[in-house]
């Protein structure tokens, strides 16, 4: 399946009807102007062409400059146009004159061109423009009207945001170097704030209220909230086409590229038209409305190109919302299309010669998203075999006075396991909608989740209510052990800053019906036994009863890790282990009841520590006679509060040898520890721990279930340990979700839901502050 970067929908409406042509022989449009009886099309040529609205006809041609027409500016209460011009070439000399006709204004030195002459011949279009139009002046700015090296670049581009209650008028510039600056239109104009685009050339801007859009050289639209300074959305329009010029209709944002094309979006940024409007560059643009329209009449799309013609193109307002697309990402969010694009990326962690590609570019797929939703993103490398992690931050929109900023760190991964398609009743790497689930491997486990926290900061982004800092850290190795994760971390702590709390969301619920808080998980010790006789592997007709078995040897070996009651055998194994307290058994009864499973099982699965045998493998053909020279078997520890990690691991590796040792064999043994993870337990009393019950009780009108779980996060303790603050564990989905099994799935409601609590919660710990968290409540835990 292919995918694309862009989180732009397509959600078709109708296009633009071509209302007419206007043709400039041999000329480039560069600059277009209206006052609703005329279009003003300035060209490369030097002149400016005045046609009619109506009949579409040259009224007259505007002459004077002495270079090509960059920027036309119609002054309605003046009934003044201004024109810009480059004295030599379009890219050579960022030196422009201003042209005003009828008068110059007072403040400005004004000088004659083109006067009435006694031998001009009446016929000639230029004596019925001066005639018509009135002198021409050209306009010299005073020197204390000039702000020298505005920017660090050419100015390309201009826009106005009307004065209101929050500000006066403002000046919004775009330059080549990358930056856009707001300024205040006072007699001593004041630089308010600037905005880093990072994405090429600031080559267009349009101003609506408080939002600002920016057309990039690379084909990027940034969307920038004036008031919060936060960059909401990136639109990519097309990746490396320049967005040459831009234009607004109420919520409907027209742009223009360098290759012709044109698009519109809608407010919530779905593409709703795209078609070629110019054979070559469209250059210029703007929308005008016929004088005495009223409803939704008379507006029309003008577009200039480098093709010589001026477009008339017939639209609408947007006032009826449009159908989306007819297949599963058909919802009102761009949260389910985005899961869409991220699940047909096969980033399988554990093959790494297969599916190393498709890791990247989920990798860099990633990066395109959640900076399209507004943050500010890149790669952190863990090394050449592994792949990266990815690192976001939304930055929040602001604070209660004398308050500091919350800081969150959402933890998550896109790296999946394999999916053979066997099992499967659709293709795992192709999200499908059935009966209220989305199928797909990551959909749950843990792609969805990770896309539904992005979502909701860009969603309070864009209301203005994320009042955090949310901090992303979201690797490709955590199916296959968090390879590289803790050394990138390190190397990068101080990008990360600090932290007051961490958010993950990698497990589900008890059930399918009750929400649920996960406030522990189980450590791990995997280990690795090796039991070889230095011989080949033998016939058991021929050899048997005449040597020390290999398999003999390991059999007897982990008979002695676990008793017949399932007792762990490791000397010193319980020692540590926490006692259930008054309040857990009381949760456990709760759960007993909820789940109609006995409170001991549940125990006995989340908070009691256990030993597993895996596997045991021979050497050689696998058939009854064979003798193998060489066995392994692979063993893990579950440990628990509080156990030590390094202490149980040395105790196994330990207890291993002795027991091998007593058994006298002359053959070899080997041992070793091949992947850990500690504990993790939740502070249950923590402010921000019930700020996230409270945002789950809001949402599904429930008190939700508190629950622990069996398995392990090796990334969840050590971020706790490293960044010196709690972790909380939002569970999305059900536990029918079949995470690493054929048909995984997420219901749809459940993710939108969690995209709502997570919204809830960072609202919640905004309005209450930074946490504050010591060293010593991490160590009492």
């Amino acid at each position: 399946m292919s995918f694309g970067s862009s989180l732009s929908r397509d959600v078709p409406a109708p296009v633009p009807h071509l209302v007419h042509t206007l043709a400039q022989p041999r000329t480039s449009v560069l600059s277009i102007s209206t006052d609703g009886a005329r279009i003003y099309s300035g060209s490369q040529s030097q002149h400016i062409a005045v046609w009619s609205s109506t009949t579409f006809t040259l009224e007259a041609t505007l002459r004077g400059h002495t270079g090509s027409i960059l920027a036309l500016e119609y002054a309605k209460d003046r009934r003044w146009l201004f024109s810009a011009s480059a004295h030599k070439f379009f890219d050579s000399l960022p030196r422009y004159q201003r042209i005003a006709s009828l008068s110059a204004a007072a403040s400005y030195t004004s000088s004659s061109s083109h006067g009435n002459n006694a031998n001009d011949d009446p016929d000639d279009p230029d004596v019925v423009a001066r005639a018509r139009w009135g002198q021409v002046s050209q306009l010299d700015v005073p020197r204390p009207n000039v702000i020298d090296s505005a920017h660090f670049g050419y100015v390309y581009c201009m826009a106005l945001l009307p004065s209101s209650n929050q500000h006066p008028l403002q000046l919004v510039t775009g330059s080549g170097d990358e930056t856009i600056k707001l300024w205040e239109c006072t007699p001593d104009p004041q630089l308010v704030h600037t905005f880093d685009c990072c994405h090429g050339a600031v080559l267009s801007l349009a101003a609506r209220e408080e939002s600002v859009y920016a057309g990039c050289q690379d084909g990027y639209v940034k969307v920038w909230d004036t008031l919060t300074r936060a960059l909401v959305r990136t639109i990519i329009v097309q990746e490396g086409v320049d967005v040459l010029s831009l234009s607004l209709l109420q919520s409907d944002v027209y742009t223009f590229s360098a290759n012709g094309q044109v698009k519109r979006y809608s407010d919530t940024y779905d593409c709703t038209a795209s078609w070629r409007a110019h054979d070559g560059i469209a250059l210029s643009s703007i929308v005008s409305r016929a004088p005495g329209a009223v409803g939704d009449a008379g507006y029309v799309l003008l577009s200039g190109g480098n093709d010589d013609t001026v477009k008339v193109w017939d639209i609408a307002p947007p006032h009826v919302p449009r159908a989306a697309p007819d297949d599963c990402t058909g919802v009102s969010d761009v949260l389910v299309y985005a899961l869409s694009s991220f699940v047909a990326l096969a980033s399988v962690s554990a093959s790494a010669d297969a599916h190393r590609e498709d890791c990247r570019q989920a990798a860099t797929w990633l990066v395109k998203c959640l900076h399209q939703l507004g943050a500010d993103t890149r790669t952190l490398s863990t090394d050449e075999e592994h792949n990266p992690v990815v690192f976001a931050t939304f930055e929040g929109t602001g604070t209660q006075a004398g308050r500091k900023k919350p800081r969150i760190l959402y933890y998550g991964h896109y790296d999946v396991i394999a999916a053979p398609r066997d099992g499967w009743d659709s293709d795992p790497f192709r999200l499908s909608a059935r009966n209220g689930y989305l199928y797909g491997r990551g959909a749950t486990d843990d792609k969805g989740p990770t896309l539904a926290v992005a979502c909701a900061a860009a969603a309070l982004r864009k209301a203005r209510k994320l009042g955090v800092d949310l901090v992303c850290l979201v690797e490709g190795e955590e199916e296959t052990g968090s390879v590289g994760f803790r050394e990138a971390v390190r190397r990068h702590r101080d990008l990360i800053g600090p932290i007051d709390a961490i958010l993950v969301s990698n497990s589900t619920w008890i059930g399918c019906d009750t929400p649920c808080i996960t406030y522990g998980l189980r450590g791990v010790v995997h280990c690795s036994i090796e039991i070889a006789s230095h011989q080949k592997d033998l016939h058991s007709g021929v050899e048997g009863g005449g040597i020390d078995e290999p398999m003999q040897d390991m059999v007897q070996l982990l008979s002695t890790l676990m008793g017949r009651d399932r007792t762990v055998l490791v000397p010193g194994f319980y020692d540590r282990v926490r006692p259930q307290d008054a309040e857990e058994r009381e949760l456990f009864k709760r759960l007993e009841a909820v789940t109609q499973t006995p409170a001991a099982a549940l125990a006995a699965r989340w908070r009691e520590p256990s030993l597993t045998i895996h596997n045991v493998e021979g050497s050689g053909p696998r058939n009854p006679t064979v003798i193998p020279g060489t066995v392994r078997a692979q063993v893990s520890l579950r440990i628990v509060p509080d156990q030590d990690l390094d202490t149980i691991a040395r105790a196994l590796c330990a207890h291993v040898r002795a027991s091998f040792a007593a058994l006298a064999s002359p053959n070899s043994l080997k041992v070793a520890v091949d992947h850990t993870a500690d504990w993790w337990l939740g502070d249950l009393a923590h402010p921000w721990f019930r700020a996230l019950e409270g945002a789950i009780r809001d949402e599904w009108g429930t008190e939700p279930l508190r629950i622990r779980e069996g398995g392990s996060i090796p990334s969840v303790p050590f971020l706790e340990k490293e960044l010196n603050c709690p972790a909380l564990h939002l569970p999305m989905g059900q536990s029918s979700d079949q995470a690493h099994l054929p048909n995984e799935r997420i219901s749809l409601t459940n993710l939108r839901r969690g995209q709502s609590v997570v919204e809830r919660f960072l609202m919640a710990v905004a309005g209450a502050g930074a946490g504050t968290r010591t060293a010593d409540t991490l160590e009492r835990r």
